[in-house]
């Protein structure tokens, strides 16, 4: 009997997640983790098979060829990668987020134009959108500046570190202009002219995401590509930050549940001296289950409320995802002792993936700064909870 991806148990959900999933990640990604993560594989025919089993149209309506299946089917395929491979987690979680924008965008022809060619993996693509959010709560400033010219702007400066992306594939920028507030959000194809795109670092994990630093010289973005103005720019972040965020808490639950397996594994030789280590593997699967449910309830109330709402909530439980996936990892290099120092072993690299969890943006420091700024009034969301049901 063929292995099936389990869903969560939501109110009429099927009990499979996707009608072939399991069997693609068996044929498609298992085999290949190692080379992903040590040779930089890029798992881009996984991604377009998973687009045509129906798997990246999740957030996207039926009528621009999504499955409209929401925001909870979503994050379950970004934990069923991330249980193999966190680095294919977060390879969907910008594909989810590409069009996540585009959904939400004011320009509704670009989304008719665009959304139907990502919902079935025809293209694929990210979203360079670290920069952007750091610069909204004063991080670092904007990297890239824009100019009003006739049909469009004209986009300058650097964004060092932008995954999922390449000659073919198409990604969100964020740039700001002068003497105007918010930013001026656009979709750019790798092959735009005045745009470089340079593989120059190597990193100890996440080395198969495509990541490109991406120079702009003079880069028109046409208003036909322009997913908002300035003007629209505070309307767009309300619409679409605590779903954007969330998503991503697929990687941490699918890490932990690796984590957890792993360690049950090692006891099963190895628990009669495992047992005096601090954390066990039935305490961190009921953190875990806590987790699970926490995100999803979650993904329930930003789809029947919209994003602004819960924007604080959704910050806490991204950060409690940080931290959770640390001492997971952790715990399983414990329990794995020194089989997990071996270089093809998932427990090193799991706690390389926990590391990236808890620096990709938003970071940990940066979800800490944000909650600081909400609870002290001095965030520009800063607002009541909804109060709900």
């Amino acid at each position: 009997m063929p292995a099936t991806a389990r869903a969560h148990a939501f109110p009429d959900m099927p009990v499979e997640v996707l009608p072939g999933l399991a069997e693609l990640i068996a044929a498609e990604l298992t085999p290949k983790v190692v080379d992903i993560d040590l040779k930089g594989v890029y798992p881009g025919e996984f991604l377009k098979k998973l687009g045509a089993l129906g798997g990246l149209g999740s957030l996207t309506p039926v009528a621009h060829g999504g499955t409209a299946r929401g925001l909870g089917h979503a994050i379950q395929l970004i934990e069923e990668a991330s249980k193999e491979c966190v680095s294919t987690g977060f390879l969907l979680w910008a594909e989810y987020a590409l069009q996540w924008y585009l959904i939400n965008s004011p320009n509704q022809a670009l989304a008719a134009e665009m959304l139907p060619k990502m919902a079935n993996g025809e293209v694929l693509g990210g979203t360079a959108q670290s920069n952007s959010m750091k610069s909204c709560v004063g991080i670092e400033e904007a990297r890239l500046k824009a100019k009003r010219v006739e049909g469009g702007y004209l986009v300058n400066g650097v964004l060092p570190w932008v995954s999922n992306i390449g000659p073919e594939h198409w990604f969100h920028m964020g740039a700001s202009l002068p003497d105007a507030p918010g930013l001026v959000i656009g979709l750019v194809h790798g092959s735009t002219p005045g745009l470089t795109l340079t593989q120059n670092a190597h990193f100890i994990g996440m080395e198969g995401t495509n990541t490109f630093a991406c120079q702009f010289r003079d880069v028109f973005l046409a208003d036909s590509r322009v997913v908002c103005h300035t003007n629209e720019f505070d309307a767009f972040r309300d619409r679409t930050k605590s779903a954007f965020i969330l998503l991503q808490m697929g990687m941490g639950l699918g890490l932990i549940d690796a984590c957890v397996a792993m360690m049950k594994r090692a006891d099963k030789q190895f628990g009669h001296v495992n047992r005096f280590l601090d954390v066990q593997a039935d305490a961190l699967e009921a953190e875990l289950d806590a987790a699970r449910d926490a995100t999803y309830a979650l993904a329930e109330k930003i789809e029947r409320d919209g994003s602004a709402p819960h924007v604080r909530e959704t910050l806490a439980l991204r950060l409690a995802g940080s931290e959770l996936s640390l001492k997971a990892a952790n715990a399983a290099m414990m329990h794995m002792g020194a089989k997990g120092y071996l270089s093809n072993n998932a427990a090193q690299r799991r706690l390389r993936e926990a590391y990236f969890i808890a620096i990709v943006t938003p970071a940990i420091k940066h979800l800490r700064k944000e909650l600081h700024e909400f609870d002290t009034h001095a965030c520009a969301l800063s607002q009541p909870e909804l109060e709900v049901a």
